[in-house]
């Protein structure tokens, strides 16, 4: 896609991080029960935070991408896309070039997404199958050369 770029994630991010998580998770949390502090949420966007990627739109702050890679998989913590670029195909975008490099190094394509969060299809149509889920969420994975 045009116009996006993934930079790392700095300390003067944390505001805008912060404030994206309460647009677009705070809603899917509640509706499943979790009610978190503001100190929660921060501990959340703090989590593996050197791996954290703001997804930039024509150069202006669009989403964050957080992601971790091991020996045999690629996991995806966390993608979330400021409301007014979702529909956009930002996630979809963000996400082909990761499967991408897990096709190049034959590694899967991991993640977890709540119950309540529509993007579960969107992960569906990109190949992504349920292999587990817990109280609160689907556990997907990716096999290489499946997506």
């Amino acid at each position: 896609m045009e116009n996006l770029e993934l930079i790392k994630a700095k300390e003067s991010d944390k505001g805008f991080l912060f404030n994206l998580r309460m647009v677009t998770m705070v809603e899917h949390l509640e509706e499943m029960g979790i009610f978190l502090s503001d100190e929660e949420h921060l501990s959340r966007i703090d989590f593996q935070y050197d791996n954290a990627y703001v997804i930039l739109k024509s150069n202006q702050r669009a989403g964050v991408l957080k992601y971790i890679e091991t020996e045999h998989a690629i996991e995806i913590l966390q993608i979330q896309v400021l409301p007014e670029y979702q529909g956009h195909g930002i996630g979809k975008c963000v996400i082909k070039e990761l499967m991408e490099t897990t096709k190049a190094s034959n590694k899967n394509m991991i993640l977890k997404v709540l119950k309540e969060n529509p993007a579960k299809y969107l992960y569906e149509r990109m190949g992504f199958k349920t292999v587990d889920e817990d109280k609160y969420e689907f556990h997907m994975k990716l096999v290489p050369g499946k997506g």
